[in-house]
């Protein structure tokens, strides 16, 4: 009795279940004739236990594994009460392994005893029929020391379980150890929980209650929703382990669910290995799945990644297997976050198979260094043809081709999300008359985070009285290239003694908005030769640039711009120079709105608010301070828009579109654009989609408004740029060279070379028929 009471006392100060040495020490005090059990007797245990290895019977000497044995008569019952005599007990305390020994040899010659760690078991692949574990994957899995060891048995009884095997799970069914039990028994396995009635209140534990998980080891990779075996009226445990058991089944059913749905599901590499995705060592064109690597173990980190394998054999690749690395500033665009555009990526990469990796911030103090160190032996495992004399899998990397970078202001605005102020200078310009002394140039820059850190503006920065500009052209870094950034220190040097240049456009969709006046350059002409004003409206400032050239450079338009946030307004007029007068003026309200306004204004004929000498008058309750403005010429009644350009961001990046937002064409808003231009006014719409889809699908909905389509699809750019005349009497391409002369006429801006790249656009201006 006496060392009974040691062996209970010394139970519960164990502190770790996992030391050879405690367990040395506490079965010395205990002695073999003095069983401990764990959770559940015979009495409780006898029914469940035997129901499913009784099914099993009918193979021939069935081969049943005791784990981490202890001193529990488990292995002993069922050798004398249900004639199972093939039965190997382990444990890793050569104490126990011994008195179990001498306990049992005489009487049960069959049983073996062996001294074994469970989590590093000496047993061939596929060995066992069934492991009855009691308690084992519980002691390991104490939440101070983490799962680790709790992953290393399980693996291991994945191993030595013969294919319809199972292996049968007596625990008290905390959380944590359900999470990892349900997770990597996930594919391949049939999985059922019950509760073992209680005929006795346990001592140690009196408020939980034991459950058997059974999993069963099929051949295939099918997946199983989890099936309960209790309903919570039929338990006898605590509300907390109730709540926690319910908790985990509900949460890994759903997870299962979602595989059944299609769900966007994030495979773990076991998960693959078990073929849940079929065999990885073969390719299987259009085959594309995402999945998580790394986080446990030996991983610095765990990833995000999507496996791709090319849709196109064509026996042209360079490499059976490359890894694509997305840095977190890029993650979100569209090329690398559609699945489109990621196939996109896989054909420019030359690999077989491709395996995206998509960086967040848990690797924002890495170098590249370190992460391809960490990731190189995780892609290993799923390079295709292993055979193949292990050929080196090569590391490209998504590049934003910037050699340094200073942030100069950050916001967060509630509709536009967090924007981002900042000065860069490229790792690749030429030009051939330099601004700056240094020779570095530098642009200004407005980020949008919320479409995956799109550059919305760019300005060029100059020296106040700069003058001399030749034609800029950057280079398009490739985007496997890495960009190696410089201290932060010469680019705040040099911002500091300079400012926004607004007689150059940095944007080359900007230059091609204007190239498309090409198509009315005689309306304008003729407008101007009367003294009157081309009526211009822009929805969507942004930094202000655009609209700052055009009232710079062509002075005979009278420009009407519409932003929905005022944050983005101030930020112009803070950090990019921008400023109105009487010919340039912002209103803050939404801009379909807007639109329809004027269209039902002009239609009505009841608003005016223009006059040829600028001044006007208040009607609309849109904006604070600044009201809804319709055009009116004075003796010739309301007027309609000449230009309506469309230059917006989309919040939505589902829809395809990075610019403009859905809305903006609808086929009902471009009937009230439409309407609202005057018979030979021209609408622009700067559209950015990499999704040929989603362009032939706005295409065919402005050919259903407008008779008359052209567009213009910028070199190297993803912009395209689309251009609509509400004229039925359309100008010919025949016409473009003389409308181009009579543009270039119109055009007054401080550099030829700015107005050459717009003449030069007007020449890939293309009619849509």
């Amino acid at each position: 009795m006496e060392k009974k009471k040691q062996g209970e006392e010394l139970l519960q100060t164990l502190g770790d279940f996992t030391s050879k040495e405690n367990w040395d020490r506490f079965f010395s005090i205990r002695g073999s004739d003095d069983s401990f059990e764990w959770y559940a007797e015979w009495a409780e245990l006898r029914g469940p236990l035997l129901s499913h290895l009784q099914q099993q019977q009918h193979q021939p000497n069935i081969q049943i594994l005791v784990p981490a044995c202890g001193n529990s008569r488990l292995s002993e019952h069922l050798y004398d009460d249900a004639a199972f005599k093939a039965i190997t007990n382990i444990d890793f305390s050569k104490v126990v392994i011994s008195d179990m020994l001498r306990r049992n040899v005489r009487q049960r010659p069959e049983m073996r005893w062996r001294v074994m760690d469970i989590t590093t078991m000496q047993f061939m692949d596929e060995t066992f029929d069934a492991v009855v574990d009691k308690g084992g994957l519980d002691a390991l899995m104490e939440p101070q020391l983490g799962p680790k060891l709790g992953i290393q048995y399980l693996s291991e009884v994945m191993r030595i379980l013969k294919s319809g095997g199972k292996f049968i799970c007596l625990t008290l069914a905390e959380s944590h150890v359900l999470g990892l039990l349900f997770s990597k028994l996930r594919f391949g396995w049939k999985m059922t929980i019950e509760a073992i009635p209680q005929t006795q209140k346990p001592s140690s534990k009196p408020s939980l209650q034991t459950f058997m998980v059974v999993a069963e080891k099929e051949m295939s990779s099918t997946l199983y929703e989890i099936t309960a075996l209790f309903n919570n009226d039929s338990i006898d445990c605590n509300g907390v382990q109730a709540c926690g058991i319910n908790e985990a089944l509900e949460n890994e059913n759903q997870i299962r669910r979602g595989y059944f749905n299609g769900s966007h599901i994030l495979y773990s590499l076991e998960d693959l290995q078990l073929g849940a995705k079929g065999d990885l060592t073969k390719l299987c064109q259009g085959r594309r799945f995402q999945l998580t690597l790394g986080g446990q173990g030996g991983s610095l980190f765990s990833y995000r990644a999507i496996l791709l394998d090319a849709r196109q054999h064509s026996g042209s690749f360079m490499y059976h297997c490359g890894v694509f690395i997305v840095p977190k500033t890029r993650a979100r665009e569209w090329l690398f976050s559609s699945e489109e555009g990621q196939w996109m990526v896989v054909e420019s990469s030359k690999a077989a198979r491709l395996i995206m990796v998509l960086l967040d911030t848990c690797h924002n103090n890495a170098s590249m260094d370190d992460i391809q160190k960490d990731l190189s032996p995780l892609v290993e495992q799923l390079a295709p043809g292993k055979e193949d004399n292990g050929a080196q899998i090569p590391f490209m990397m998504a590049s934003d081709g910037i050699k340094q970078r200073n942030i100069i202001h950050q916001v967060t605005s509630p509709l536009s999300g967090p924007v981002i102020v900042e000065d860069v200078i490229y790792e690749n310009v030429d030009v051939d008359v330099r601004l700056l002394p240094s020779g570095d140039l530098i642009f200004r820059r407005l980020i949008f985070e919320r479409t995956g850190s799109l550059v919305q503006s760019e300005a060029l920065l100059a020296k106040e009285g700069s003058e001399k500009i030749n034609q800029i052209e950057r280079k398009k870094t490739s985007p496997s290239s890495k960009s190696k950034r410089r201290g932060p220190k010469k680019i705040i040097e040099l911002s500091n003694q300079l400012k926004v240049y607004h007689s150059y456009l940095a944007s080359a969709y900007h230059t091609g908005i204007i190239s498309g006046f090409v198509l009315i350059s005689s309306y304008m002409e003729s407008v101007v030769s009367t003294g009157e004003t081309v009526k211009t409206l822009i929805i969507g400032l942004g930094a202000g640039l655009l609209p700052m050239f055009l009232h710079e450079c062509i002075h005979f338009l009278h420009i009407e711009m519409v932003e929905l946030d005022p944050v983005i307004l101030n930020l112009a007029r803070d950090y990019f120079g921008f400023t109105e007068d009487k010919g340039l003026k912002v209103h803050i309200a939404d801009g379909i709105q807007y639109v329809r306004e004027i269209a039902n204004s002009v239609e009505a004929n009841e608003v005016s608010a223009f006059h040829g000498n600028g001044d006007t008058s208040c009607t609309s309750n849109y904006a604070p301070n600044e009201n809804f403005m319709a055009y009116h010429v004075e003796g010739r009644g309301t007027t309609k828009v000449d230009i309506v350009i469309i230059d917006v961001d989309s919040s939505d990046s589902s829809s395809g579109l990075t610019c403009p937002a859905a809305d903006f064409v609808e086929e009902s808003f471009l009937q009230i654009v439409k309407d609202s231009l005057s018979e030979q006014g021209l609408f622009v719409i700067n559209l950015v989609s990499r999704s040929s889809a989603v362009k032939d699908m706005v295409v065919s909905r402005m050919k259903a408004v407008f008779s008359h389509l052209f567009c213009l699809q910028l070199e190297e750019e993803v912009n395209e740029v689309l251009f609509a005349l509400r004229s039925e009497s359309c100008i010919g391409e025949g016409c473009f060279p003389e409308a181009a002369l009579k543009l270039g006429k119109l055009l007054k801006f401080k550099h030829p070379e700015m107005s050459q790249r717009i003449l030069d656009g007007t020449k890939k201006v293309r009619y849509l028929k």
